[in-house]
C-alpha cells in the first residue's frame, strides 16, 4: 500500500519559501517556486514515508505504555 501525504496548499506555499531560504542561504543560489516544489515533492515521497512510520512506531510505544500502566491499577 503506498502512503499519500497530502499538505494543504498554505502550508506548502510556507514549506516552498522555506526551501528557496535555505537554498539562498546555504548555497548562495536562487531557485523559483517551481523547483523548490520539486524539491519538496521529493522529500514527500522519499523521507515523508519514514517520519510517518516513526510517528506510528512511537505511537504504538505510548500507547503500550500507557496500557500497561493500566494494568498496574488492578487489585
Amino acid at each position: 500500500m503506498a502512503l499519500h501525504l497530502v499538505i494543504d496548499k498554505e502550508k506548502r506555499k510556507i514549506l516552498i519559501e522555506e526551501i528557496k531560504r535555505y537554498v539562498k542561504t546555504e548555497h548562495n543560489q536562487e531557485i523559483g517556486d517551481l523547483a523548490a516544489g520539486f524539491l519538496l515533492d521529493f522529500f514527500i515521497e522519499k523521507i515523508g514515508p519514514e517520519f510517518y512510520n516513526q510517528g506510528v512506531f512511537d505511537s504504538y510505544t505510548y500507547m503500550n505504555d500507557v496500557i500497561l500502566d493500566l494494568l498496574a491499577l488492578q487489585k
